[in-house]
């Protein structure tokens, strides 16, 4: 991998913890790593395992599939969780909080006019 696809990641991490509201020391913390370590990588110079990048990915709460395929560790299309998938498999919702998020996103696309083809059957 070449350096512009290093820096490429690591703009994209820094990105999402400053969206994220993160300081660079509180992602470390969060993802188990050092503030050096997680410096290095922001500014392309380190190159993170896999490992790594699924730590940060919990961390950011984003997809690990998301940083691999900007690592250039799989390539191809990246499969996007529906809604319905990204609700399910949130670990921190109890059932009841996830019938609520979906009730609520049903409620939005019904208030927009929009359909809602890929409502999944109860």
């Amino acid at each position: 991998m070449n350096e512009s696809k290093h820096t490429d990641l690591g703009d994209f991490i820094r990105q999402h913890r400053e969206r994220a509201n993160l300081s660079l020391r509180r992602l470390a913390e969060r993802a188990g790593i050092s503030n050096p370590y997680l410096s290095q990588i922001e500014r392309g110079i380190r190159r993170p395992s896999a490992e790594i990048l699924s730590r940060l990915s919990r961390a950011l709460e984003i997809s690990a599939n998301t940083l691999y395929s900007r690592a250039g560790l799989i390539d191809g299309p990246l499969h996007s969780p529906t809604i319905f998938e990204a609700i399910d498999a949130d670990g921190l919702l109890s059932p009841s909080e996830k019938k609520v998020l979906l009730d609520m996103y049903h409620a939005l696309i019904q208030s927009n006019g929009s359909r809602d083809d890929h409502t999944e059957q109860e």
